[in-house]
């Protein structure tokens, strides 16, 4: 029966080119030209020639397609061959045919790996401007001879197999990029999350309350807004619910809405096609499809411009948005975490902040409270940041408090709260030059001894524990060696008395009966 060879060609090519997934094109074709062709089998193999080792990446027979990994390296005399063959096309035959695989110098490596020793098989390959070594091969054990005319049906095949075969192999090492990248994410996630620490400074203090509200909530994808006043840690809480979510693995973008021109707010959180606006030259993805299937941190949420809060209300309510100057709709997966140390009641009651967003976002309000309402941090605190700045500056050893200072640090105010403190302590290290260090700028000494924890004046080096030991001697003292109770210790530090019973026998610090502080 004679055959139309277009219509051949173009229904193969339709079937070759059907699937960036090349064994279910494979199969596809297979399942086609096998009324035209004698077939049991088809594959597709790849030779890299740098280290001479040939690979099966795909086959397809009566059971269906499937990817392989088929590798096996090429003596050197078949290498050599390969090698004349590729450098003189004299010796490149349209198609290779063999009526007995087994039997040829080239592809009795394949029979090798596939099982077909004795089987007819027909070979055709991409041409040498392709830029790379490969055949589709196409096999029946029946011990059928391929006629002329199987010849020429199969050779119409070069070309688009070539092309399909190209487009996968770049499909391929897309997706092996992306893996290396998702990997590079992942450790570079979990580096991040050692070097900032899982552990808050405060934690079990002055912000237990809050981490444990923050715990509560990490699990869900409900919004979280986070109030308190400018540097009291709210960026510090919000990773931390990053981290303890089931979200941890994704990105986590920081975004300060009060940084960004009210002119490019919609471009940068929404993004951008090409053609927009002036300068749009290229697309570009916003703020809100970066955090796809992780958490989008809202710095300052009360600079919002009011198309922007439309645009946010959108995204909690329907989980969508679109980029400026495009019509497509985007689903986003992301979890939304507002913060701000303004007061939205007061810009709602002034009209500059939408009555419908603010309930969005406050489904889970955490209040983080001032460090001058949670002074106990205070030693932890100090601490931490002496040690973090002074790896930061290159100092050998980590320098000492200068008689005095803690009981000073203690008394100040903080306006500025722990970010203050942190530049406090930078700005000492700086001036003190490795020598113990002072505070002598810190003049805001706001009395407020209900609030307050003295501290002795000890000319001695103070570690972690003993600046910590010190804070709870002297709260016992305050409170008459009373550990519970309105009147007790752990009433003045703002924590359990469970809970500093057990720090206390920790550091050794008697109690009870025993004490006598």
């Amino acid at each position: 029966m004679r055959i139309d060879e277009n219509y051949f060609f173009r229904e193969a090519t339709l079937r070759i080119c059907s699937s960036l997934e090349i064994e279910k094109a494979l199969w596809d074709c297979f399942m086609y030209i096998r009324d035209h062709i004698p077939s049991d089998i088809m594959l597709i193999a790849v030779y890299d020639p740098v280290p001479g080792v040939a690979e099966i990446i795909a086959k397809a027979d009566l059971n269906g397609g499937e990817l392989t990994s088929i590798k096996s390296v090429t003596p050197p005399d078949m290498k050599h061959i390969i090698e004349e063959m590729k450098v003189n096309p004299q010796m490149r035959p349209k198609v290779l045919v063999t009526n007995r695989i087994g039997d040829h110098p080239i592809m009795e490596y394949i029979s090798a790996n596939v099982g077909y020793p004795d089987a007819t098989f027909m070979v055709i390959g991409p041409k040498l401007e392709w830029d790379f070594i490969a055949g589709i091969f196409v096999g029946n054990n029946g011990g059928k001879k391929y006629s002329e005319k199987h010849i020429r049906l199969f050779s119409l095949l070069n070309e688009p197999f070539a092309i399909a075969l190209s487009n996968y192999l770049r499909y391929r090492e897309v997706l092996r990029l992306k893996e290396i990248l998702a990997d590079d994410n992942r450790y570079l996630q979990e580096e991040l999350r050692q070097q900032t620490g899982e552990e808050i400074v405060g934690a079990h203090f002055g912000l237990k309350q809050v981490m444990e509200m923050a715990g509560q909530v990490a699990p869900l994808a409900s919004p979280v807004l986070l109030l308190g006043e400018t540097g009291s840690g709210k960026e510090v809480i919000a990773t931390a619910i990053h981290n303890l979510s089931l979200r941890r693995n994704g990105p986590f973008i920081k975004v300060n809405c009060g940084a960004i021109p009210e002119s490019l707010m919609d471009s940068e959180l929404f993004g951008h096609e090409k053609g927009a606006f002036t300068g749009a030259f290229f697309q570009k993805r916003g703020r809100f499809e970066r955090a796809q299937g992780g958490t989008i941190f809202l710095d300052e949420i009360g600079e919002l411009t009011p198309g922007a809060q439309i645009k946010l209300l959108r995204v909690i309510q329907e989980k969508e948005i679109e980029r400026v100057g495009g019509t497509e709709t985007i689903k986003v997966d992301i979890r939304v975490i507002a913060a701000t140390h303004r007061n939205l009641e007061t810009m709602m009651a002034e009209g500059k902040f939408r009555e419908d967003l603010y309930f969005r976002l406050k489904v889970f309000p955490i209040m983080i409270p001032p460090l001058r309402d949670r002074r106990a941090d205070i030693p932890a605190l100090v601490q931490y940041f002496m040690m973090k700045k002074a790896r930061e500056m290159g100092f050998v050893e980590i320098p000492t408090l200068a008689p005095g200072s803690l009981e000073k640090l203690m008394h100040y105010n903080w306006p500025g709260n722990v970010r203050e403190l942190q530049n406090a302590i930078e700005r000492a290290l700086i001036l003190g030059r490795e020598q113990p260090l002072v505070f002598n700028d810190l003049v805001d000494i706001v009395p407020n001894t209900a609030a307050m924890i003295p501290v002795t004046d000890e000319a001695k080096t103070l570690s972690l524990e003993q600046m910590t030991s010190q804070t709870i001697v002297n709260a016992l003292k305050m409170a008459g060696g009373r550990v519970g109770g309105e009147k007790g210790a752990a009433k003045l530090l703002k924590i359990n008395p469970s809970t500093l019973r057990t720090k206390m026998r920790k550091l050794g610090i008697p109690f009870g009966r025993k004490g006598n502080i």
